[in-house]
């Protein structure tokens, strides 16, 4: 259970470090932990004219490819399909051009975590 929560907390710390480093480059949140019957989205951000869809992956060990590539095939599909889903239910974004991001934090037992931020990381 501790291991869970300690994993949770480490998430959440993830995806604050990611916002914060957004909207210090003048990104704007829309929604934070958007969930929904398809799964979640970490983070909707307005980048000026633009929707962006921020996932945010965090690993302590990069062992096995790290952050980045654990964002695979089958999980920019479920990210696709949520974020069609956010734009039919927030219909206001609709309108606006959308794209993908992922923030990629590696701990790798440094202190801070190396941030790497993916714009328009894939295509839907």
């Amino acid at each position: 259970m501790s291991e869970r929560i300690n994993t949770q907390q480490r998430g959440e710390a993830a995806e604050a470090m990611a916002r914060q480093h957004l909207e210090k480059h003048g990104l704007r949140l829309l929604a934070q932990n958007w969930r929904c019957r398809l799964g979640e989205l970490d983070l909707v951000m307005l980048d000026a004219d633009t929707v962006v869809f921020v996932e945010v992956r965090y690993r302590r060990y990069s062992a096995w490819g790290g952050a980045a590539a654990s964002v695979d095939a089958r999980k920019r599909e479920k990210l696709s399909r949520a974020a069609q889903l956010f734009l039919q239910q927030e219909s206001r974004w609709a309108k606006y051009p959308c794209r993908f991001d992922v923030i990629a934090i590696n701990a790798d037992g440094q202190a801070p975590a190396h941030l790497d931020w993916i714009q328009n990381a894939f295509d839907t």
